[in-house]
């Protein structure tokens, strides 16, 4: 064989090779782009199901407030069992609040205990005008808060766990003093045990045989 015919061979060799390179990188860039395609697609159809997800959850009208998450030790047989108390207060800001009060070995379960337990102690709240109607106190244990109706523009003058169950309550103008314990837990039923005592000008008036005009007046 001559050299001619060699080189012959080896062109025709090497333009079969960049073919060959040439359909394979075709192949590759059509195959990578299907890819691409299908991935795409797939966030697509994920968004659209992320959003009617979305559209699709009511939203709660109920609110939660963690006040106090503590660890607390209890002595057992074997030594002491640590623990964690979570006091949480539930309201939906319409005249509906409660406390609850739950332990639990992890702050989570605490938390999702202590919720359970608010919204099964809900007390209904009278408002009028913002505020409540008439001065009034609350005791729990060795705490107490005072009450006291407030004009438009006051806000909450409150703090603590007074302030959260307050809030959640709906009340919008109101003065507090908290005395005696200074521990959460106590505060938020004191507030609590107070809202519960209040009296609306409704069955005032029907006690007294008035109508809520001359009442007022």
């Amino acid at each position: 064989m001559s050299n001619e015919e060699k080189l012959e061979q080896t062109e025709v060799v090497e333009e079969t090779k960049a073919e060959a390179t040439e359909e394979s990188t075709e192949e590759a860039h059509e195959e990578f782009e299907d890819v691409a395609r299908e991935k795409g697609e797939r966030k697509q159809r994920s968004r659209r199901k992320k959003i009617e997800t979305q559209e699709e959850k009511p939203v709660s009208e109920w609110q939660e407030r963690v006040v106090q998450i503590r660890r607390v030790t209890k002595v057992v047989k074997g030594g002491k069992k640590l623990s964690f108390r979570a006091v949480v207060i539930v309201g939906n800001q319409k005249g509906q609040v409660g406390v609850g009060c739950a332990k639990a070995a992890e702050v989570i379960i605490a938390i999702q205990k202590a919720i359970a337990d608010g919204r099964k102690n809900l007390i209904n709240v009278p408002i009028f005008k913002t505020t409540i109607p008439h001065p009034i106190k609350g005791v729990s244990g060795a705490g107490a808060v005072m009450l006291r109706p407030a004009a438009q523009g006051t806000g909450i003058i409150a703090g603590g766990a007074v302030r959260s169950v307050l809030e959640l309550a709906g009340i919008e103008n109101i003065l507090s003093k908290s005395q005696g314990s200074k521990s959460p837990l106590n505060a938020a039923n004191a507030t609590l045990d107070a809202l519960q005592k209040l009296t609306p000008f409704s069955d005032v008036a029907k006690k007294r045989g008035l109508t809520m005009a001359e009442l007022l007046n």
